[in-house]
């Protein structure tokens, strides 16, 4: 395959993969968000138990962003 060639395959490919993964990011954090407050409503006393474990899910569905994003990045030497 031509060098060149498959430069401009990732080039064109990227924009879809990180529009991609933004769109899953999306509704993970709002799932995430959505049972939180489900949760906090229920149950308003556990609001301190529940808050540290949604932050650490947030900050993995956010993990898998940004990975998509270097790896992505790293492939693509435009």
């Amino acid at each position: 395959m031509n060098p060149t060639l498959a430069q401009v395959a990732a080039a064109s490919n990227l924009p879809f993969a990180l529009g991609i993964a933004a769109l899953g990011v999306a509704i993970g954090l709002g799932l995430i968000g959505y049972a939180a407050m489900n949760g906090m409503a229920r149950q308003p006393e556990a609001i301190g138990k529940m808050q540290t474990p949604m932050i650490i899910a947030l900050a993995f569905v956010e993990l898998v962003f940004l990975l998509t994003v270097f790896v992505g990045g790293a492939s693509f030497k435009g």
